[in-house]
């Protein structure tokens, strides 16, 4: 069937499909942003992180022929970087800014260095649940292909929702990220709280990494992340620090992002191109609008850097 049989009802439909395929990546480095922030500390370092999970995640599962094992790695790269951006800004003037912007050059130089063997090589993907298998229309079908690592993202959400709500653990994260003498009076480190919420963190992009090189675009090349990492820290302003809100606007920029092909599938082919930037202009434009002094901050743990 060709693609523009599907007429102008494809262009929704199309948007859907990408928005759950390129909203997965997003949702893990925003959830991980997330839990790194409410403990009161930023980590401008995530794009390095998702950069260096992808390479690593690729690499092992090439080697291993199991794509979850890749996963696994992924994961344990990113808790590797995130302890030792941790580790690293709990030194006495260190700025969680600064250590960022260098964890990002740092991991993906690294990815680049190392991942050079693996950019043709053809690793095992990550397998897809076909909701879409009651339609005899393969547009619809490619749509309502959702990746494992979505569902589990969105799960995800939910219980870091209730954990912050109404666990010991999310109480100890909220109080050290709001206030750090009331947590040293509890009896608690701050410092370590933040080394353990940072490698947290660093993990979940780890996995968002794995899941661009093994399943969407399903391939390790040095430009695989387009910049997803440092949007997401955005995408976590504008959730209000709310793991569940981090999912829905994980959602709206990956249907912005699926913009410009769901209007080349129902056969737009002249101007495009321009709204593959929509992911880029949201990230501008929500940054703006939450940037007045009285919302911009609005739900902030009072210890972020950003907040001082």
């Amino acid at each position: 069937m060709d693609q523009v049989e599907i007429g102008l009802w494809g262009v929704p439909l199309a948007i859907l499909g990408g928005a759950i395929r390129v909203s997965t990546p997003f949702i893990f480095v925003s959830l991980g942003e997330c839990l790194t922030e409410r403990s009161g500390r930023i980590n401008l370092g995530l794009e390095g992180t998702l950069v260096f999970g992808a390479m690593s995640g690729y690499a092992v599962a090439y080697e291993s022929g199991n794509p979850f094992v890749g996963v696994l790695a992924a994961a344990l790269a990113g808790a590797c970087f995130g302890l030792l951006h941790g580790w690293i800004c709990k030194f006495k003037g260190v700025n969680d800014i600064a250590v960022g912007i260098a964890m990002m050059l740092f991991g993906m130089g690294l990815a680049f260095f190392f991942g050079k063997p693996y950019i043709q090589p053809q690793a095992p993907d990550l397998p897809a649940f076909n909701l879409g298998w009651w339609s005899d229309i393969p547009q619809l079908r490619a749509a309502l292909q959702v990746n494992v690592l979505f569902i589990a993202g969105g799960l995800l959400a939910v219980a870091m929702a209730w954990m912050f709500r109404s666990t010991r653990v999310g109480l100890i994260v909220r109080v050290v990220g709001d206030s750090t003498d009331a947590a040293r009076a509890m009896g608690l480190s701050p410092d370590r709280v933040r080394l353990l919420a940072t490698g947290a963190g660093g993990a979940l992009a780890g996995i968002g990494g794995a899941y661009l090189s093994l399943y969407y675009p399903g391939s390790w090349t040095e430009g695989v992340s387009s910049g997803q990492g440092l949007m997401a820290i955005a995408l976590v302003i504008f959730a209000r620090w709310n793991p569940i809100n981090c999912f829905w606007a994980a959602l709206l920029f990956g249907g912005a992002g699926a913009l410009g092909p769901a209007l080349q599938s129902v056969g737009v082919s002249e101007g495009y191109y321009l709204f593959f930037a929509a992911p880029y202009v949201l990230t501008l434009g929500l940054l703006i609008l939450t940037s007045s002094p009285d919302r911009a901050m609005q739900g902030a743990p009072l210890e972020l850097s950003l907040t001082k």
